[in-house]
């Protein structure tokens, strides 16, 4: 081929692409979110091993969310304590978890309507059949919780315990529990109560007597004064409540 004729198809070539990109640009082609999630929150969001993708309530949400409000989600495994560093930080767009809307964290983040509620729940030996209403109850005791969520804060500023222990995981707490090396612990409710169910964790009870005090909403979680995609997310949400999509997604996880 002549080498004219080569650079003319070559610079056409490149004249019908650039058009492409830019009708799709014209035309808003639909935004793809990075999306943090944890693989130790069943049944909000867990490491599927068998698929070795993160799935669970807080991960149906997102996608029907997605859905309703024409935006793609690619849901990504985060520890739980990076969630709101890996938001901040541009790493990921949306955390979907189950983290609890706070004063604290509203200040750094902006959290989306509530999708769930819930409180914490208390967790003890199976073989303690003390009837427990309230922490005071545990009053110099060494008790747990995972780092990262508010019940840490929460034992902490209660100030009467002989010592607040943090974990990485609500396993890890569970297992030093069932081995005597706490006399408590605080998790989420419905977390722990699936996991229980699952036979998961052994040597251990939810205490049925037990009045959480700090319940609270589970929300989608964007990058403070990002008001397009809180925007978005809000009112997809609300198509996703009006047409019964996040009901029958409570509903498939048992919570």
């Amino acid at each position: 081929m002549n080498p004219f004729v080569r650079r003319f198809h070559r610079f056409a070539a490149g004249l019908f692409a650039a058009g492409v990109v830019s009708l799709a640009c014209a035309q808003g082609a639909s935004p793809t979110y990075n999306v943090g999630a944890t693989a130790t929150g069943v049944p909000f969001t867990f490491l599927d091993v068998k698929t070795n993708t993160i799935q669970g309530m807080m991960v149906d949400t997102v996608t029907a969310v997605g859905k309703a409000g024409g935006f793609g989600v690619n849901v990504q495994q985060t520890v739980f304590s990076a969630l709101i560093p890996s938001l901040t930080s541009n790493k990921i767009d949306i955390v979907s978890a189950a983290m609890l809307k706070t004063a604290a964290r509203q200040q750094v983040v902006d959290f989306s309507d509530p999708v769930y509620s819930y409180g914490e729940g208390l967790i003890v030996k199976s073989e303690d059949t003390r009837t427990y209403t309230s922490l005071d109850e545990l009053k110099g005791e060494v008790v747990g919780a995972q780092v990262g969520t508010v019940f840490i804060d929460m034992l902490t500023k209660k100030g009467i315990f002989k010592e607040v222990r943090s974990y990485d995981s609500v396993a890890d707490m569970t297992r030093d529990l069932a081995l005597g090396r706490i006399k408590a612990g605080l998790g989420d409710q419905p977390i722990i109560a699936y996991q229980l169910r699952q036979n998961t964790f052994t040597g251990v009870k939810l205490v049925d007597s037990y009045k959480p005090v700090n319940v609270g909403d589970v929300c989608l979680v964007v990058r403070k004064g990002d008001t397009e995609t809180l925007a978005r997310i809000n009112k997809a949400i609300a198509t996703i409540k009006a047409d019964g999509t996040l009901q029958k997604i409570v509903q498939k996880w048992g919570i």
